[in-house]
This record gives C-alpha cells, structure tokens and sequence, in this order.
C-alpha cells in the first residue's frame, strides 16, 4: 500500500471500531487460510461471536453449519479446485447448447476441448 492509503486505513480505523474490528478478524482468517491453521477456527469462531460486526458474524456462524468440512478445508492440502472447474466448464458448454443439439455432440464438444 501506499503511504497515502495506509493513512487513510488508519484515520477509516480510528473513526470506525467496527470497521477495526472486522479488519482485524479478516486478516486473522486470513492468516488460518494462509497457514492452513484449521485447528485454530473454533477459536477465531468464537473471537467473533463475542464482537464482530453483524457482517462478520453472520459468516462465522456461517461456517458452522459444516464446520467438519470448513477445518478440513482449511487444514488438508486436498482440494477439489480442478474438478469444480472442469464441472463448471462442461455445465457452460451444456448450457451454450441447450435444445440444440444431442448428447452425441456435447460429448464431442466436451472431449475435443479436454
């Protein structure tokens, strides 16, 4: 950040405690999802229940509603990034043919860009 942005964080933080408050606990998630730290979520969890912005608070509570596959997500080095975006890719090309064609030719048109 520039020096001119890095003061007005500060004056935006100084005037605001809430907008303090949930800078403060982004960059905390922010370093579990960094450090892959999911041992530390339910602490982080209850950190903001006690006095995070509504915001904030809504996505922490958020979290455990599948709070099992959250830590996990956060701790193990598996990731299903690929495979959502090969899903995804081939939902587009359904979607770009819908009444169309036949299945014959999406699955063509799938194979061809794989």
């Amino acid at each position: 950040m520039k020096l001119r942005e890095e003061e007005q964080l500060l004056n935006v933080r100084l005037t605001c405690p809430d907008i303090a408050r949930a800078c403060d606990l982004a960059w905390t998630f922010h370093d579990l999802l960094q450090q892959r730290r999911g041992h530390q979520l339910l602490t982080w969890i209850r950190e903001a229940e006690r006095d995070a912005p509504a915001p904030i608070l809504s996505f922490a509570q958020g979290l455990c509603l599948d709070l099992d596959a959250v830590i996990a997500g956060l701790t193990l080095p598996w990731s299903s990034g690929i495979v959502e975006g090969h899903v995804n890719r081939i939902k587009t090309i359904k979607r770009a043919m819908y009444g169309r064609a036949s299945f014959r030719l999406l699955r063509t048109r799938i194979l061809l860009r794989s």
